[in-house]
């Protein structure tokens, strides 16, 4: 850079390659946990790079409306260090917590999820897409994450978790109407049939019986629409 040679990189690699210890870090610069690059130039450290994710403002409200909605457990799965994950899942309420993953470790812990029922993943990155992909409902968060978004089975537009639990009540209250659609419009018509061939309708009426279940089902389902 501008002349000069920089070595960006884990301790042990800076350190094999130039000279000096890293400056101290006071206790309020540094991040608990946090994933630590050292910075030489010209062959000698100069710096200290911190790299952490920090917790979501809304992650604990959204665990907490995921229990009420009757998501039995939540893991947390991070390629982030150990300290940093735990205190992150701690703080957001979840199960358990699992740090230093690569992608086949993620999809490695689902898998193992995924003997007590079905999974789904919340990711939005590059190294969430493998687990995406293999969740039984694969959610990507953002629309930035391109390898993320077309690996999931559904995209959260933003980069807000808080619209996840609304998306799983309106598709519980969806499919609740689907079932009620489909049990109402099968047993009228079997009510209808069953008169049809008693001698009770004409094949006039029963046509048009046949057209009022149809118009009552569509009415039905369109409460769907309804926030």
């Amino acid at each position: 850079m501008e002349g000069r040679r920089v070595l960006v990189g884990g301790a042990a690699f800076v350190q094999a390659h130039a000279e000096g210890a890293p400056p101290p870090l006071d206790a309020e610069e540094g991040l608990a946990g946090a994933t630590r690059s050292l910075v030489a130039v010209e062959g000698h450290v100069a710096g200290v790079l911190l790299f952490a994710d920090r917790l979501r403002p809304e992650a604990p409200a959204l665990v907490a409306a995921l229990r009420r909605q009757g998501v039995a457990r939540v893991e947390l799965a991070s390629g982030d260090t150990e300290a940093r994950v735990s205190a992150i899942g701690r703080a957001v309420g979840a199960d358990a917590a699992s740090a230093r993953l690569d992608p086949s470790g993620k999809v490695a812990l689902l898998r193992a999820a995924r003997t007590h029922g079905p999974v789904m993943m919340l990711g939005d990155g590059l190294n969430d897409a493998p687990a995406l992909a293999a969740a039984d409902v694969g959610v990507a968060v953002g629309v930035r994450g391109a390898a993320a978004a077309q690996a999931a089975d559904a995209v959260l537009l933003g980069d807000g978790l808080g619209r996840l639990a609304e998306v799983l009540a309106a598709a519980t209250r969806a499919r609740a109407i689907a079932r009620q659609s489909v049990v109402a419009g099968i047993g009228l018509s079997t009510l209808g049939m069953v008169a049809a061939a008693a001698g009770y309708l004409t094949p006039v009426q029963g046509a048009l019986l046949q057209e009022a279940i149809d118009v009552a089902v569509i009415l039905n389902a369109l409460r769907a629409l309804r926030a």
